[in-house]
């Protein structure tokens, strides 16, 4: 017996609607090309923040490596343990305001990437109201016409 094919009637319904889909692709495309630049702002900022990150732990590391040295001296514990202190610290408010400067640089990508987006839909928004401008004025013109 042979097998029965059936027409998908959604397919058939849409593609008989006048809808251009190109606007919904260029769309979709254009979506994608703003996460995209969003994406690379974060991975960035967050790429520069491991490199903080780990440029502290090692120079942390390092400054331990002082500290668990044997002293001679009682005295020269409590010295080298208050340089450490005071060093990391000190260490502490460079790595803080160097991530400070990586916020910064974000929100200064930010807002360029959100000024740009709002000028480019913007722009296809007029061109888009223009278009259909246009065709309601040609179909006015042609119904105009056939009932002249």
């Amino acid at each position: 017996m042979a097998k029965k094919t059936y027409d998908n009637p959604f397919a058939s319904m849409f593609a008989d609607m006048p809808v251009d889909m190109s606007m919904f692709n260029d769309a979709f495309k254009n979506t994608a090309a703003i996460g995209e630049k969003f994406s690379r702002v974060a991975l960035n900022a967050a790429e520069k923040n491991a490199e903080i990150s780990n440029k502290w732990t090692k120079d942390t590391l390092a400054k331990l490596a002082v500290v668990s040295k044997v002293q001679e001296d009682p005295a020269d514990y409590s010295k080298v343990l208050t340089d450490f202190a005071s060093g990391s610290v000190e260490a502490a408010s460079e790595h803080v305001a160097a991530y400070a400067e990586v916020a910064k640089q974000v929100q200064m990508d930010t807002v360029e990437l959100l000024m740009a987006t709002g000028k480019e839909v913007q722009a296809e928004a007029s061109a888009v109201v223009k278009k259909a401008t246009v065709d309601a004025t040609d179909a006015v013109k042609k119904a105009t016409a056939k009932a002249a």
